[in-house]
């Protein structure tokens, strides 16, 4: 049973469900610079950054579940385009030892842009649309650095939720 309780899963979908009942009722009612932003993909890529990309991509596929079963979008797309997020995020994270606060909200900058440009790539591809929204480099730019100014005070909900324990440093005595 504590195993289960562990498990990064039966801590995500109910945190992922907070997140996406708060961004619904106020994120995605009110816009900042003509751009609806995105707080689940800013957990996302929180996740992402203090997890590594293999836990940031189970945690971007999980939340954009949630994501496209709560909205209009067809299933797994924007669990792809958030799972590429989160693996994103995770492995530019990867490759410093120890990222500082600033570091990491830039990762997450580039993970949130590869997610947010993977929605609207994944309908093109699909065929859902016809082509791409002319604004569609400024929606990017905005929600990237919005999710990248986020990512610092998520960054402990993320490191909780797919449970990620803290570094610590050990003494060494001779």
């Amino acid at each position: 049973m504590r195993a289960l309780a562990l498990n990064a899963l039966t801590r995500l979908v109910p945190v992922g469900l907070i997140t996406l009942s708060i961004h619904r009722v106020l994120f995605a009612r009110h816009e900042v610079l003509d751009v609806k932003l995105q707080l689940v993909l800013a957990l996302v890529v929180a996740a992402g950054t203090t997890a590594g990309a293999d836990k940031g991509a189970i945690a971007g596929f999980v939340l954009g579940l949630l994501y496209d079963i709560a909205g209009n979008t067809p299933l797994g797309m924007t669990a792809l385009a958030y799972g590429m997020a989160g693996m994103t995020a995770g492995y530019v994270q990867g490759l410093t030892p120890d990222p500082q606060w600033w570091l990491a909200s830039i990762f997450a900058t580039l993970g949130a842009a590869v997610g947010e440009a993977g929605v609207p790539l994944l309908e093109l591809m699909t065929g859902r649309v016809d082509g791409l929204d002319p604004r569609l480099a400024w929606t990017v730019s905005v929600v990237a650095v919005s999710c990248g100014l986020a990512c610092t005070p998520l960054m402990p909900i993320g490191r909780w939720a797919v449970g990620v324990r803290r570094k610590k440093w050990k003494v060494i005595t001779e």
